[in-house]
């Protein structure tokens, strides 16, 4: 895309033969988009034309947006192949698989019931049935986990022979 002569040139090189826009959206929330045409001249002898268009006058239209969106979105997809990216999108990535369970696992879109208490209480109780469908599909533990060990303050009261409270002695020995 060159967006100082106006023009977009496919992977063939052949070169658009016209270029309109920024035009607006249908949907209010959605970017411009500039539209890039090739002609049908072009299109139709090309042999990966199968690959690039399925219209059935054979002619390539492209569209994309402005310079300052276009070079905002290189930018921001450049960011998501790093680690550091990676890391935070997965508590996201977390978060919107749990809401997507609910909403159309467990049927939460629709409330059972009226009133804002009978509401909650049936969110508190889809989410501790969720809870325990997810541990019975964990695989059981084989071994005991083992004990705690001791804290600083546990091992003095040791080496100097006090007595710790009743709910110190499981944990350190």
């Amino acid at each position: 895309m060159d967006f100082d002569r106006r023009q977009v040139t496919c992977p063939q090189g052949q070169v658009s033969k016209g270029w309109h826009g920024p035009y607006s959206t249908s949907s209010p929330t959605a970017a411009p988009l500039i539209v890039a045409r090739f002609t049908k001249s072009q299109c139709r002898p090309c042999p990966v034309r199968t690959r690039c268009t399925t219209t059935a006058d054979s002619a390539r239209t492209v569209g994309f947006p402005p310079r300052e969106l276009r070079d905002l979105q290189l930018r921001v997809r450049a960011e998501q192949q790093t680690p550091d990216w990676k890391t935070r999108y997965a508590v996201r990535c977390g978060v919107e698989g749990t809401i997507n369970e609910f909403a159309h696992g467990h049927g939460m879109r629709h409330c059972r019931y009226r009133g804002q208490p009978k509401t909650h209480l049936q969110h508190v109780l889809t989410a501790i049935a969720v809870n325990i469908e997810r541990l019975s599909s964990l695989p059981p533990t084989e071994e005991t986990p083992s004990p705690r060990p001791p804290t600083a303050f546990q091992t003095f009261l040791d080496q100097h022979g006090i007595p710790r409270s009743k709910s110190w002695r499981t944990l350190g020995s």
